[in-house]
């Protein structure tokens, strides 16, 4: 049985993590019988955003993302600072602008230098991609995590047809492949899948079409030995 770690950014699209996207990663993990293990980061939001105005609640104090995060998780949740890769068989991160704000600041920075990932997802992904483990970036993600951490290497991901945020990720140095909502895209160079989601999804049944394959092609990936994919792994 598959072992996932699906990362957090929040709870709510506009400041956390999408959460039918989050649902329906879930869902889909569980119905094929995968192991869902929820991580997020113990740190305070961006922003907290009125989701009914849109605005930003100027006299709120910030939000804890880790205790944001529960919420979705039903409280069965831990702080990513502890996570080893070597637990998981593959790792999933829904979509929300919480993957740009507080997984990143892909959405603070014009400068693409600049732009950089949190210290304990860049950890958990990276150690993913060293050990050839099958990762799943939904929505925005792509762009805000994928692309800002393999940087310059010519990685194929997918954020649909947004062609401003596609500019941003082909300035980072991947390829964005252009993808319909109920596509994926995959990387075998990486072992990534991805797929556009609310991106392009108007509803959760659009939504669910691509997410069901990214999860199902995840999971698939995550029930292969890494050393029978990648043999050079072998001498280390």
């Amino acid at each position: 049985m598959a072992k996932v770690a699906v990362v957090l950014a929040g709870c709510g699209v506009d400041d956390g993590s999408e959460i039918h996207e989050s649902v329906l990663t879930s869902l889909h993990l569980q119905k094929l019988g995968a192991e869902v293990c929820y991580l997020a980061p113990n740190i305070d939001q961006a922003d907290v955003i009125n989701h009914k105005t849109g605005e930003i609640h100027h006299k709120e104090k910030s939000r804890n993302v880790l205790e944001e995060s529960a919420r979705i998780a039903r409280g069965d949740i831990h702080n990513i600072e502890n996570a080893d890769i070597n637990n998981y068989d593959a790792v999933i991160f829904p979509g929300g602008f919480g993957a740009a704000m507080n997984l990143s600041d892909f959405a603070y920075r014009d400068i693409i230098e600049d732009i950089d990932v949190e210290l304990h997802v860049r950890a958990l992904v990276e150690g993913a991609l060293k050990h050839k483990k099958p990762i799943g970036f939904i929505c925005i993600s792509p762009a805000s995590i994928g692309a800002v951490i393999l940087k310059g290497q010519g990685a194929k991901l997918t954020i649909g047809h947004d062609e401003h945020v596609a500019n941003k990720m082909e300035k980072l140095g991947c390829v964005h492949v252009p993808c319909n909502v109920g596509d994926i895209v995959i990387d075998e160079k990486f072992n990534i899948v991805s797929t556009p989601a609310y991106m392009l999804a108007k509803n959760m049944v659009e939504a669910e079409q691509g997410i069901e394959k990214l999860v199902k092609e995840v999971v698939k990936r995550a029930n292969v030995n890494p050393l029978e994919r990648h043999p050079e792994l072998v001498d280390g």
